[in-house]
């Protein structure tokens, strides 16, 4: 069966994340710039969540873009994907509505674990359907990107009950490392 539809409700649901994000953020009743400084903790948690909807959604759609058709499998593994993606806006919520308290970023994390493992099994289940020799299983190669995100994921999320601030430094450099689109897909469909 042809794609279509599966970029479509992906991009849906993608689309429903954030706006769910940043529906969260309450308006302060103050009239001034310091009824905003409550809010700090809150919009940085909604920068960052934005930041990662935004990767996602970004690779979710180069990676779709070197493959031709779908099955049910993959149907059931992107459904995986978006299950974990749509549990960031309450992470980010409870993350950021406690200041970045110990247990809030360590479940944070751990959703961000689970993303990039669905991730992961999306992309295997493509590959699978595809061939070793396609295009995509070509782009892919080792996923070494992949794999630092979920050993940083791994550290962080322990790191968080010693220093909370630690841990998410280790998520924003995840994020830094992601940012520029995965490069690979790009070059094997151009060459």
């Amino acid at each position: 069966m042809g794609k279509g539809r599966l970029e479509a409700f992906s991009d849906g649901v993608i689309a429903i994340i954030i706006t769910i994000m940043v529906l969260e953020i309450k308006v302060p009743h103050g009239l001034d710039l310091a009824a905003l400084h409550p809010l700090i903790p809150v919009f940085l948690s909604y920068v960052l969540s934005f930041i990662y909807i935004g990767i996602y959604w970004n690779n979710h759609h180069h990676l779709l873009q070197a493959v031709r058709q779908v099955n049910g499998r993959i149907l059931w593994a992107n459904l995986h994907l978006l299950f974990w993606l749509s549990l960031i806006p309450f992470v980010t919520g409870w993350m950021g509505e406690n200041h970045f308290a110990a247990m809030p970023v360590a479940l944070y994390g751990t959703v961000l674990l689970l993303n990039a493992i669905a991730y992961f099994i999306l992309t295997r289940v493509l590959i699978s359907y595809h061939g070793r020799d396609s295009t995509l299983a070509i782009a892919v190669g080792e996923d070494l990107k992949g794999k630092i995100s979920v050993v940083f994921y791994a550290v962080a999320i322990p790191l968080a009950f010693v220093n909370s601030w630690f841990a998410c430094a280790f998520y924003v450099l995840v994020a830094i490392i992601w940012l520029i689109p995965d490069r690979r897909i790009e070059k094997t469909l151009t060459s």
